[in-house]
């Protein structure tokens, strides 16, 4: 089941005051970047974000799954998806602690 444009939308405005935030839509599904750096998917209308040190200790008690079958266990957001603060905080931390995108070869 692909996520609905309104939970994606949903999702942008609860952490807008996370930075320049973009979903772009893969495969059905949707990617969260800030500045080039993927730190969410959207998959069946659930927010997963990558794991990191920071994030674990800020939300506490973890939730893990992936977001699909094959993928990683991600942190599966739930409870506080409510509250803008706490989520738009978890992104912040999260985005410092991901590596940089490695640049990308050229196809010939």
């Amino acid at each position: 089941m692909a996520s609905e444009q309104s939970f994606v939308e949903f999702i942008l405005g609860q952490i807008q005051d996370a930075g320049d935030i973009k979903a772009k839509k893969m495969f059905g599904e949707y990617g969260l970047f800030s500045n080039k750096k993927m730190f969410a998917v959207i998959c069946d209308n659930n927010l997963f974000m990558k794991p990191t040190t920071a994030g674990r200790e800020f939300i506490g008690n973890v939730v893990e799954a992936p977001p699909y079958p094959g993928a990683k266990a991600s942190f599966l957001i739930e409870e506080k998806i409510e509250d803008r603060d706490w989520l738009s905080h978890l992104v912040r931390i999260t985005v410092k602690e991901l590596p940089e995108p490695k640049p990308r070869k050229n196809r010939k």
